[in-house]
């Protein structure tokens, strides 16, 4: 693509960056206190839809009683289930029957961390596929991967999404530092067939000795899922985490938030990427991040 990441000069990027930060979605895990970081007066948004992701160590039953919780306090929770650690179409009735009492009617389908699945879902399409047979909820999302997988060929990644698109809504990225990097992905899956909408999943304001406690509280799987699959961006967080707790401002020494989005906004306003929000990786930082992007929307108004 041939503008930059920084979106100077490219007439409507500033539109562009207030229409992706309108109505964003946020992210967080399920560990102590986050059900009141969020709901606290530095807290999320009123009504803002949160995702909460699967966490191996944890179990499906965290993620479901925090959207739960999120729910009674008049959220927009999308609970995240992974195939391979639920047991069987029982224990997934449950699930979804506790988030339908709750209001809950969007769900995230991941394969999850787990090397061999628990019981009867080896990956996210025999899940999608379970939850459409119970009664699907309103809403079904899956991820996708703009700088691939470390366990899966990226033509593999491609005939995944292909065959999930008719079970589901939308899509969500994995987080991504590199705004040329994501709209190309949102062009190739128009070319491939895929209409799914994209949305584009993006850093929160993330200190590194925090982001470190939170992947080893959330199971060794995600934190080495992460690492893998940012190198570059692990080695500078650990090195940031050495030399002290400042906020990691330019991740993978190329982007900060800001610059990520106003990259992605450049590519809106051009035309060639078509996304209608972000996703925020908040990593459990509620506060410093929600304080960002009121200020990015702020400053873009």
């Amino acid at each position: 693509m041939e503008h930059g990441t920084d979106g100077v000069g490219i007439p409507g990027t500033t539109d562009a960056v207030s229409a992706l930060l309108a109505d964003p979605r946020w992210e967080v895990a399920p560990t102590a206190g986050v059900l009141e970081a969020a709901v606290g007066p530095a807290g999320l948004p009123a009504g803002a839809t949160v995702a909460v992701t699967a966490s191996p160590s944890r179990g499906a039953a965290a993620t479901v009683a925090l959207a739960e919780g999120l729910a009674a306090h008049g959220f927009a929770p999308v609970p995240h289930l992974a195939a391979r650690s639920l047991r069987d179409r029982v224990e997934l009735a449950d699930h979804l029957g506790r988030l339908a009492a709750a209001g809950v009617h969007d769900v995230f389908v991941v394969g999850g961390d787990a090397r061999e699945p628990a019981g009867a879902f080896p990956d996210g399409l025999a899940l999608l596929r379970a939850i459409e047979d119970l009664g699907r909820p309103l809403r079904l999302g899956v991820p996708s991967y703009p700088d691939g997988h470390h366990r899966i060929a990226t033509e593999v990644l491609w005939a995944d999404l292909r065959a999930k698109a008719a079970h589901v809504d939308y899509t969500v990225t994995q987080m991504c530092f590199d705004a040329d990097l994501v709209c190309a992905f949102v062009g190739e899956a128009r070319r491939r067939g895929i209409d799914l909408p994209v949305v584009a999943g993006i850093p929160g304001v993330v200190d590194a000795a925090r982001l470190l406690r939170i992947s080893v509280r959330i199971g060794v799987a995600d934190a080495v899922r992460f690492a893998r699959s940012h190198r570059s961006t692990a080695g500078a967080l650990v090195r940031r985490s050495l030399a002290g707790p400042a906020p990691v401002r330019s991740v993978s020494g190329r982007h900060r938030p800001d610059d990520l989005v106003a990259g992605l906004a450049a590519h809106v306003a051009a035309g060639d990427c078509a996304l209608g929000q972000v996703h925020v990786y908040t990593f459990n930082q509620i506060e410093p991040t929600v304080r960002w992007l009121t200020q990015a929307r702020h400053a873009a108004a």
